[in-house]
């Protein structure tokens, strides 16, 4: 099995890329995100995912190790190829996937092209889990009448911290990942205003 290219890029088209290594052409599959960081001509170092069909061997290529581990935690839900995991990757970045799921935001996850409000909802269940081993822990929080369902940071410091920045004009789901961020970094102790305080230059990158 193929897990990594090292090579020259030969072309790049709209959903493939052909390295070349020692002069073999392999053709690689890979999402936007990942095809517009290539440069033709240039070398390059890919993660490989090897998918062996009955009638193909199919590779599908990473720049970032985060990329290759959300392709494959995609592609174990129901109703996700190698398509539709592609699809997300290339509208939706790792910590964007991350953080969709953990705050069960559905729009965000319905965004790319293959991803019906079914297979979203599908989604956010079955990989909550997998969003808190990536740094994301969700806790659930009161919603105003009218508003979608959707996680905050766990502790109430955190809650209120996600509800000022909402407060504010920010998206909840923005103001969940800038609070799970801050946390991350202060700690668990950190005060009410200091969460708010590094949300908003989080928010402001």
């Amino acid at each position: 099995m193929i897990a990594r290219l090292k090579g020259i890029v030969d072309s790049v088209d709209t959903d493939s890329a052909v390295i070349d290594v020692n002069g073999v052409g392999y053709l690689v599959s890979a999402s936007a995100r990942t095809l517009r960081d290539l440069v033709v001509g240039q070398p390059v170092g890919m993660l490989v995912e090897t998918i062996v069909r009955e009638d193909a061997i199919a590779l599908y290529g990473f720049l970032e190790t985060a990329e290759r581990d959300w392709f494959r935690i995609l592609t174990t839900v129901q109703g996700v190829g190698a398509r539709v995991a592609l699809s997300i990757l290339s509208t939706l970045s790792p910590d964007e996937i991350a953080r969709a799921i953990a705050a069960a935001d559905r729009a965000t996850l319905s965004r790319p092209p293959g991803v019906g409000p079914k297979l979203a909802a599908r989604l956010a269940t079955e990989l909550k889990d997998k969003a808190a081993a990536f740094g994301i822990a969700p806790a659930p929080v009161t919603a105003k009448p009218g508003d979608a369902a959707v996680a905050a940071p766990a502790g109430s410091v955190n809650e209120d911290a996600v509800s000022a920045l909402v407060n504010l004009g920010y998206k909840r789901v923005e103001a969940f990942g800038a609070v799970a961020r801050v946390t991350q970094r202060l700690g668990e102790g950190a005060a009410l205003d200091a969460v708010i305080r590094a949300g908003l230059q989080e928010l402001s990158r």
